[in-house]
């Protein structure tokens, strides 16, 4: 089995590229999906964020107000990463039970790990991944896809982007790059070329 790590910013396309892999038969482990897992209501990951951000980020059913949580965290780099710290351990670990069953199913399956904070989270990452494919597009690009797509105010884009890693950054991580600047086509054909040297 091998694990490629598949990242990109906010709003860069990393999606339509998980999606393509897929069809091309990998096996897609979505780090999102992970992170709800994790901050579930019942689980230690929620009771942690409770504990350290009180009742105001919890919903009235008992699970988590991302709304609520996400005004915090992306307002208060200290208090980001005190999340940050309560749900990576949590979901690396679950995303482990998940390649382990990928590889009891198939050892020769290629896992792909869509993890949109890889840069982010890659001081506290216990897993080496075979290779890691960045989706690029330039921040400005971004940007303008969460207004026009996403209906997001340009303040509120434009501090969702620059919480996250930098471009510079993602970049210093990757094996390959999917570029997705131009069209949805285009980003398409980078990914087929990216997906054909990762299974030559």
């Amino acid at each position: 089995m091998r694990i490629i790590g598949l990242t990109g910013g906010i709003a860069a396309g990393k999606s339509t590229v998980s999606s393509r892999f897929a069809e091309h038969g990998a096996v897609v482990v979505d780090a999102d999906r992970i992170a709800r897992d994790a901050v579930a209501p019942g689980s230690p990951g929620l009771q942690a964020v409770r504990k350290r951000f009180g009742d105001a980020v919890i919903a009235p059913d008992g699970s988590l107000d991302r709304p609520a949580l996400g005004a915090v965290v992306f307002a208060d780099p200290e208090a980001r990463r005190a999340l940050e710290g309560i749900t990576h351990p949590e979901v690396w670990r679950l995303a482990q039970q998940r390649f382990d069953a990928a590889e009891a199913a198939d050892p020769d399956a290629v896992v792909v790990y869509d993890v949109p904070l890889l840069a982010e989270a890659e001081g506290s990452r216990p897993l080496r991944f075979d290779a890691v494919v960045v989706v690029d597009a330039p921040a400005a690009v971004r940007i303008e896809r969460l207004v026009e797509h996403r209906g997001m105010r340009r303040e509120d884009a434009e501090r969702r982007v620059a919480a996250q890693a930098s471009d510079a950054d993602r970049l210093a991580l990757a094996d390959h790059v999917v570029d997705a600047t131009g069209t949805l086509e285009q980003t398409i054909r980078s990914a087929d070329e990216v997906w054909a040297r990762l299974v030559r």
